[in-house]
């Protein structure tokens, strides 16, 4: 039997889905995290490498044939990142063909398959990824927790604490967000933030507490969530202005869970969008990126058996 391997990696968590050569996903499995910039290089072959045990033991094919392993992962489109990931996955997957690319490109043939368009993804982090009506491909953002990751749920974790600790000083406006923070955290009180270790990943779980600080009509956290979807937008923009396509029609696809999350990010980004673009149909991402990673493991077989 011959096997596609399809993995969508980023700074939450690492999927993996098996499909036979019939096309049948015959087994799904979930690891940790494996953004590399974010969690290291050696965690994210771990998590890669416990993904593809745990995906084909449930499959009952360790003795199979993977014929293409397609991997999207966060922050490889860095050359130096890319060589030292691929490295470790040949090692963690033995198939005949293999493509390391980024998450967002995989999720943007989820959606589009090989037709143009624009990809912005806001989960941990943030960056948006667009191909051309000649197959090239375009990024933006998408730089890391320390320089960028603009709208992303470490951003607006990050935002939150700055606020409570702003408003705790009495020099930024009144806000609920500290006492949930707090329990979040499982702080005393908002100023023993500062001897917590909190990782990119603890950061961005605080993002359900300005969701629901919004939810319940607090200023400061619906203000955050309309500056989250303003900076994503920004993403989007940068991509339609080097591609010059402000006057023609192209889909623009959210995905992540913080589009997923928030009705309203996504109805401020779609309405910011379209301000630059009228034309632009802008929609949420339905399917799962691994099902554009299977999909295009698939058609790196067929490329290989054309060029050979």
């Amino acid at each position: 039997m011959e096997y596609f391997f399809g993995i969508d990696g980023g700074g939450t968590r690492t999927t993996a889905w098996l499909a036979d050569e019939s096309r049948r996903v015959v087994a799904r499995a979930v690891a940790g995290p494996s953004n590399p910039l974010k969690v290291g290089f050696a965690a994210c072959e771990r998590e890669i490498l416990r993904a593809a045990r745990a995906v084909m033991r449930k499959a009952g094919a360790t003795k199979g044939k993977i014929e293409a392993a397609v991997i999207g992962l966060a922050g490889v489109d860095r050359p130096p990142v890319h060589a030292r990931v691929m490295k470790g996955i040949r090692k963690s997957i033995k198939a005949h063909h293999y493509l390391l690319t980024s998450d967002a490109a995989i999720a943007l043939h989820a959606a589009i398959g090989n037709s143009p368009g624009i990809m912005v993804i806001s989960g941990t982090g943030s960056i948006a990824y667009a191909r051309d009506d000649k197959g090239n491909a375009l990024r933006s953002g998408g730089w890391g927790t320390a320089f960028d990751d603009a709208g992303s749920g470490f951003d607006l974790g990050r935002r939150a604490i700055v606020a409570a600790l702003r408003d705790y000083d009495g020099r930024g406006h009144p806000t609920i967000l500290g006492a949930p923070i707090c329990r979040a955290l499982h702080l005393r009180d908002i100023t023993q933030v500062i001897l917590k270790p909190l990782t990119p990943q603890d950061i961005a779980a605080l993002f359900p507490v300005v969701l629901k600080a919004a939810q319940r009509r607090d200023p400061v956290a619906r203000h955050m969530l309309d500056v989250a979807a303003y900076e994503l937008s920004e993403l989007a923009f940068a991509l339609i202005d080097r591609l010059r396509w402000k006057d023609r029609a192209f889909p623009v696809v959210c995905a992540g869970g913080i589009y997923s999350a928030s009705p309203r990010i996504r109805r401020m980004f779609s309405m910011f969008v379209r301000n630059v673009a009228p034309r632009a149909r802008v929609s949420l991402l339905r399917k799962q990126p691994v099902e554009g990673a299977l999909a295009m493991a698939r058609e790196l077989t067929m490329k290989q058996i054309s060029a050979g």
